[in-house]
């Protein structure tokens, strides 16, 4: 990860929410598909998608979950 994501948790996020539509879309999942398979509402789906807002680690674990992948796919090498 850059240094810049490290001291920005706006660009964090953003980034955190991308590579988490990237691989929803890879995995062929709708975020209602996620938000039922990983117990988080669609709306908080969206919103995290969108970078508004940073996820909690048992959030990060569930999506995972959701998406049948490792939770360091989710946040490793995120660049903003």
């Amino acid at each position: 990860m850059s240094g810049q994501i490290h001291e920005d948790a706006d660009a964090a996020s953003r980034a955190f929410g991308e590579r988490m539509r990237e691989l929803r879309a890879r995995e062929g999942i709708s975020q209602d598909g996620l938000a039922h398979a990983s117990g988080i509402h669609s709306t908080s789906i969206g919103r995290l998608e969108r970078g508004g807002r940073e996820p909690r680690l048992t959030t990060i674990l569930r999506l995972a979950q959701g998406l049948g992948v490792e939770p360091g796919e989710l946040v490793d090498g995120l660049d903003p």
